[in-house]
């Protein structure tokens, strides 16, 4: 897919970033062995999604921007961790085998990756017996609703992004934004103790996560109802990812960048986070 074009112009920065205390409504699955998976609860609403023309960064297939209502769910607070990873990828399988080691970046608490779409949705079906809840990956039309938590800007603290908030590429810029570090690894989720208005942890870079969705070109045509958008050929069709990661320019972390790829494909950037629908 083409690179957005990154530009190196300034302009004023209009930045907002938010720390005050929330009362996030959350539960905490026990996976064993001391392993929590921490759940926030995302209430339902109304929000456009996709980018407008003249946001910097944009792209065609974040057109046309449309109203998409969403119902209430559950989401990870963070991205699935490498403990939280092997706790259930040592369950008996359902339909595909898991390594319980797969990630180049290696520590407990760092996000798990290198997992293909397939691989994720392994996890989440192991997970669903276990608990005896139906964990899912996220629909797209839920994840950026959730990246935005009420926000219209690029990123859900404000119009630009810094090596400060988010892990990144920050040998490149965005909007007013400066350059800043490039760890060249994922870091342990929820290092940067920046939490959207819904509690979420990390939606900007650290590791890209995969959706249910099939890829599209555009918005043309997509539901309004914040379901799936599947396609009736699912033949390795590719998948969405979102979120953008700890190799990529900050352009790609903004809340309405996506990506589709093969999902069979799972390099040292592809991770994922759970969702549950209450009933």
């Amino acid at each position: 897919m083409a690179i957005p074009q990154i530009s190196n112009h300034t302009q004023p920065i209009r930045f907002i970033l938010k720390r005050q205390q929330r009362q996030a409504k959350y539960f905490s699955e026990n996976l064993g062995n001391g392993v929590m998976l921490e759940m926030v609860a995302i209430p339902g609403g109304t929000f456009l999604m996709g980018s407008p023309k003249t946001e910097e960064g944009h792209t065609e297939n974040e057109s046309p921007q449309h109203r998409v209502t969403v119902q209430p769910f559950f989401m990870g607070k963070y991205p699935v961790t490498q403990v939280q990873w092997q706790a259930i990828a040592n369950l008996p399988q359902v339909n595909k085998v898991l390594d319980p080691d797969p990630s180049r970046f290696k520590g407990a608490n760092r996000p798990v990756e290198r997992i293909s779409w397939y691989e994720a949705v392994e996890y989440v079906e192991r997970l669903s017996q276990y608990t005896g809840r139906d964990y899912r990956l996220p629909c797209e039309a839920e994840w950026e609703y959730a990246c935005r938590a009420g926000t219209t800007t690029p990123f859900h603290f404000g119009e630009t992004i810094t090596t400060d908030l988010a892990n990144y590429n920050g040998n490149y810029i965005y909007g007013g934004g400066a350059k800043g570090k490039y760890l060249k690894e994922t870091t342990p989720v929820g290092s940067f103790q920046v939490a959207n208005a819904f509690g979420l942890y990390d939606m900007h870079g650290n590791v890209w996560e995969w959706c249910i969705d099939h890829w599209h070109d555009s918005y043309k045509d997509a539901p309004s109802d914040g379901q799936a958008w599947l396609i009736d050929d699912t033949k390795n069709h590719s998948r969405i990812l979102r979120g953008g990661s700890w190799v990529n320019y900050p352009d790609f972390c903004r809340c309405a960048y996506r990506d589709g790829l093969d999902p069979d494909d799972g390099n040292y950037s592809y991770g994922f986070r759970v969702v549950y629908t209450a009933a």
